[in-house]
């Protein structure tokens, strides 16, 4: 079968359950030109060796034999790609995401490993830095959170220290209508923080509408409208109903298919949303697929620093 013709999961799962399908596929992703550099000395006078599915530069330094994993989100990883390719494809084309359990049942590996297999893929579904967003702008907050209604006593008595948000993470979210969506982790509701971002990521003279809020106060070189809540959520064109809908796709998928996410890797989830949101129209499952594949290179984490038991920050990947 030819890659234009997988468009399901089921044939992607039979195709790329040849390795050298897998080969093809990924090195024309990682070098579409069809000039293989190598990735340590980054020359392009290199061979491949048939028989271990690798190729070898032909300068002599460290590791000058490498396979297409090497540099990318699956460098080390013990598993073949006719497992991770398939994770990629689920999880990238799966409205509400798909949890670990999932993973671990569907293609046969541990939880721990589905675990740590789906946070590696989210690193694929970073975004990538372009032009600023323009036109009409939604820009609100949410504050994600367990209820603690619904935790047991002893995980309420550690988590749960205040009333309302207190104990909850603070997410902002800037969305360009009919364009895409920019998440956040903020550290509080601030005009500093939620500006900041603001400024960031939208074009000055854009038109913005905000609630009633007041860290949205002073937004000047925007045109800025505000739809109090309290007394009406649309006014005309003035709403952020956009948002809310983003809201709430995210806080299903959080609630309905991970359960419990840890503050420490909530950006990443955001990542994997936003991708998910931001890619859903002209573009079918294969497209979306591909799209996600293209953004494994030069990324990668380590399984000690998702648990945090290491210095580096979680939230750093590893430049090649």
């Amino acid at each position: 079968m030819e890659n234009a013709q997988i468009t399901t999961l089921q044939q992607a799962i039979v195709h790329f359950a040849d390795p050298q399908n897998c080969l093809d596929y990924l090195a024309k992703k990682r070098w579409p030109n069809g000039v293989v550099i190598c990735p340590t000395c980054g020359g392009s006078s290199v061979s491949f060796l048939k028989n271990q599915l690798r190729w070898q530069c032909s300068s002599h330094h460290a590791k000058r034999q490498f396979s297409v994993k090497v540099g990318t989100i699956f460098e080390d990883s013990p598993l073949g790609l006719d497992k991770w390719l398939p994770a990629m494809w689920l999880i990238t084309n799966a409205k509400n995401g798909i949890s670990s359990w999932e993973v671990h049942r569907a293609l046969g590996v541990g939880q721990k490993t589905a675990w740590f297999m789906l946070h590696r893929i989210r690193l694929s579904h970073q975004p990538k830095h372009g032009n600023k967003l323009s036109g009409q702008i939604e820009a609100d907050e949410t504050f994600i959170g367990g209820k603690a209604r619904n935790m047991h006593a002893s995980v309420r008595a550690r988590k749960v220290t205040g009333r309302g948000p207190k104990d909850k993470t603070a997410v902002m979210g800037i969305l360009e209508r009919g364009g895409k969506v920019v998440t956040k982790v903020v550290p509080n509701r601030k005009k500093k923080a939620l500006q900041s971002e603001i400024r960031d990521h939208v074009l000055a003279g854009s038109a913005i509408f905000t609630d009633a809020l007041k860290s949205y106060d002073g937004l000047d070189e925007f045109q800025h409208e505000v739809v109090d809540h309290a007394v009406e959520y649309v006014r005309g064109e003035v709403h952020t109903n956009g948002l809310e809908n983003f809201w709430s796709l995210l806080k299903r998928s959080l609630k309905g298919t991970y359960v419990s996410v840890e503050p420490f890797h909530l950006f990443r989830y955001l990542d994997e949303q936003a991708f998910r949101y931001n890619n859903r129209r002209d573009m079918n499952d294969r497209d979306r697929f591909d799209l996600a594949v293209s953004g494994i290179v030069g990324k990668r984490i380590m399984y000690k620093q998702l648990t945090g038991k290491t210095a580096q920050s979680a939230a750093e990947t590893v430049p090649f």
